[in-house]
């Protein structure tokens, strides 16, 4: 098994900057890619950004340019930073990890608001 905590979340102004970190435990060394996901009210839970053990990323198209995600294989910790954020990215964020023994599981989300 393999147990996920976000942290990060918060009240940020539009424009303005927030980081997101998610602290693997338990069966890490089964982890091949670790991501997020966000969720807005009313909204399907959709991909943010992923990033496999060796390095390669890959992002939703809206999020392509303001936000990067980083991971430190070391710690078992996976990033998010978000800049020039917008209203529209108002969420609850999820990080994922994909395990070969455990499959896909879920942290407890943080919420993001982007609101002046």
């Amino acid at each position: 098994q393999v147990q996920l905590v976000e942290s990060g979340g918060g009240l940020v102004q539009p424009g303005g900057s927030l980081r997101l970190s998610c602290a693997a435990s338990g069966s890490t060394f089964s982890i091949y890619a670790m991501g997020w996901y966000r969720q807005a009210p009313g909204k399907q839970r959709e991909l943010v950004a992923r990033i496999t053990n060796g390095g390669s990323t890959n992002y939703a198209d809206s999020m392509k340019g303001r936000f990067t995600i980083s991971r430190d294989n070391a710690k078992n910790t996976v990033h998010l930073q978000m800049d020039s954020l917008k209203p529209e990215d108002t969420a609850v964020y999820y990080c994922n990890a994909e395990s070969r023994i455990s499959g896909s599981s879920w942290g407890q989300g943080t919420q993001v608001t982007v609101s002046s």
